[in-house]
């Protein structure tokens, strides 16, 4: 199984589990910067697509991102962390078990098609027509569904697969339409091109294979990128409130489980501590201000367990 990996100049892996990482590309560095979060320390050596992990049981294995949801449903790496539509694309989704959604790497797969071109307003209008793409599986799903054939090798729309610049083919006169990934929408536009239709909401994921060898480490990366996940969406806000607004407080901020709460010294008062998401901590803080908090102070959660 590892020998897909190891020759003479690599080290022995066949007691560790396999982590497989996107090797470059829009995943790798908010990767590295998760595992290095998460506590697992290694040294990559230039060219080398294996490292050893020093203070734990694993070797990590630089793939290209494409490939990491095959390698895991096949069993030859026990964990990876790849894209929900690479995942789709390769058609493992039932496969691979999905432990964790990561929440960045987040992008669209859109159904695209120049601006100028006004007959067409939505997919429907590209049936039958020429598309051009790099996802050719969720391409034709998509189109299926859209023409309403069971089969997606029947369809009638013309799907051909090119693996990179898909958003010239329209431009080159190779298709009237294009289903690419669409992040801040800029390289769509710089083309000419505009979204008609969604075929996926992608991020990235953690994955592990159904039978893996080593299931109870994989529930250990995967505790700790919840901790790594749950402190970089909640900060821990800290109040002094009278007891008989406590009740009032809590349904502000109620918290991931509930406040923890205090006496304190003077009579009738308490000190709550709560988790409180980074997007609503404003107007929270506001609202418990409005019923009588007082001494109201935000600290950074580094990590957690939740």
């Amino acid at each position: 199984m590892a020998g897909a990996y190891i020759n003479t100049s690599l080290p022995d892996v066949s007691d560790r589990m396999l982590f497989a990482v996107p090797k470059k590309g829009r995943l790798y560095d908010q990767c590295v910067g998760l595992l290095s979060d998460i506590g697992i320390e290694f040294n990559r050596k230039p060219r080398h697509d294996i490292a050893l992990v020093s203070n734990m049981p694993i070797a990590l294995v630089f793939l290209p991102a494409a490939d990491i949801a095959t390698y895991v449903a096949k069993g030859n790496v026990d964990v990876g962390i790849t894209g929900l539509d690479i995942i789709r694309e390769s058609q493992t989704e039932h496969d691979v078990a999905e432990l964790l959604r990561l929440g960045f790497g987040r992008c669209k797969l859109q159904v695209q098609t120049p601006q100028a071109n006004t007959q067409v307003a939505s997919a429907q209008d590209l049936v039958g027509k020429r598309i051009v793409t790099s996802f050719i599986n969720l391409t034709r799903q998509r189109f299926a569904e859209l023409e309403g054939v069971a089969d997606p090798a029947q369809i009638k729309t013309q799907v051909r697969f090119v693996s990179g610049s898909v958003e010239a083919a329209c431009g080159l006169g190779l298709a009237d339409g294009i289903v690419d990934l669409v992040e801040s929408g800029d390289t769509m536009r710089a083309a000419g091109l505009h979204a008609i239709d969604t075929v996926l909401e992608t991020e990235s994921v953690l994955i592990t294979n159904k039978h893996a060898r080593f299931p109870r480490l994989a529930a250990t990366i995967k505790q700790r990128v919840e901790g790594i996940l749950a402190a970089r969406r909640y900060v821990l806000c800290q109040y002094n409130i009278r007891r008989s607004a406590l009740e009032s407080a809590c349904r502000i901020a109620p918290g991931r489980q509930a406040p923890t709460v205090t006496p304190l010294e003077q009579d009738g008062w308490v000190a709550v501590s709560v988790m409180v998401e980074k997007r609503a901590l404003a107007d929270k803080m506001d609202a418990l201000r409005d019923i009588g908090a007082t001494d109201i102070l935000v600290l950074q959660i580094v990590n957690a367990r939740a």
